[in-house]
């Protein structure tokens, strides 16, 4: 069955963007983006990689991990505001969002239901794993149907932003086995979470 992934960068403290939900590593943001990050992107993910991008860096790699990508409504609304209605015209593109209404390009599936059900269904079918690119609300809604988190961890702090997971999680403590992880020499990390298939049993004495 394919998984869904949580493949996302994080600042140490948790954060996946600042308070306003911009893009962190644009123009005006606060992450850095080092050569061996991309690097590592292109060897690793090429398809994580927005398709100006991949045309810029001349990368044409498929890519063997995602060959869907799920996001929210402002997850995507950074893409739509650089004006890229399919950021990911490579990989099958959906969007969940209730507000949207009709999707701003026929390549990009608008889904206004339940995530979870979508998801689901998403993971019954043939393919290659299911990329959760963001942002934090929807991964919140999806906090129990994700089966592998890829954080890109990065050496910054901002103190204050939109977390990795919102508010729409529920109180579900779980386990996760560290399978994978790369060490960059800007200091940046990649670490591969699995689910344990064991649940967290919080307990409290006297």
């Amino acid at each position: 069955m394919r998984k869904l992934v949580y493949f996302i960068a994080s600042t140490l403290d948790g954060f996946i963007a600042g308070p306003d939900g911009a893009d962190p590593s644009g123009p005006d943001g606060f992450w850095p983006v080092p050569e061996d990050y991309i690097g590592h992107l292109i060897a690793e993910y090429p398809e994580t990689l927005p398709g100006p991008a991949r045309t810029a860096l001349s990368v044409s790699a498929q890519g063997t991990h995602f060959d869907t990508v799920v996001e929210g409504r402002r997850s995507y609304g950074i893409g739509l505001a650089a004006g890229l209605s399919d950021a990911y015209p490579h990989l099958r593109h959906i969007v969940f969002s209730r507000t949207l209404g009709e999707s701003p390009d026929t390549e990009v599936e608008i889904v206004a239901g339940d995530p979870v059900a979508r998801v689901r269904e998403l993971k019954q079918e043939e393919g290659k794993d299911i990329w959760l690119v963001g942002g934090g609300e929807l991964a919140g809604a999806l906090y129990t149907e994700i089966d592998t988190l890829i954080v890109k961890l990065s050496p910054v702090t901002i103190g204050a932003g939109i977390p990795l997971f919102s508010d729409r999680a529920t109180f579900d403590p779980s386990s996760w086995t560290l399978t994978d992880h790369t060490v960059l020499d800007s200091g940046a990390l990649f670490l591969t979470y699995e689910r344990a298939t064991t649940t967290v049993t919080l307990s409290v004495t006297d």
